[in-house]
């Protein structure tokens, strides 16, 4: 995958506030969502633009590009 996490997602929404039972309760994020984010695999645009309006980051200080190889860019 060439599109990965640069710092621990869940534990940033937790940090912020946000644990997967109030993501899930409260439907801001859905199961699947959260099952994506333990995988390492991407959320949707959408899904991304709402966890970057919770932990106000913008999408570059949560994601990074890196090469096939493993070099970053």
């Amino acid at each position: 995958m060439a599109i990965r996490y640069k710092i621990d997602l869940l534990s940033a929404l937790r940090d912020a506030g946000y644990t997967s039972y109030k993501l899930r309760h409260e439907k801001i994020l859905g199961e699947s969502t959260m099952t994506k984010i333990r995988a390492g695999k991407m959320p949707s645009w959408h899904e991304l633009d709402i966890i970057c309006e919770l932990l106000q980051m913008q999408p570059g200080e949560i994601l990074e590009f890196v090469h096939e190889d493993g070099k970053k860019v």
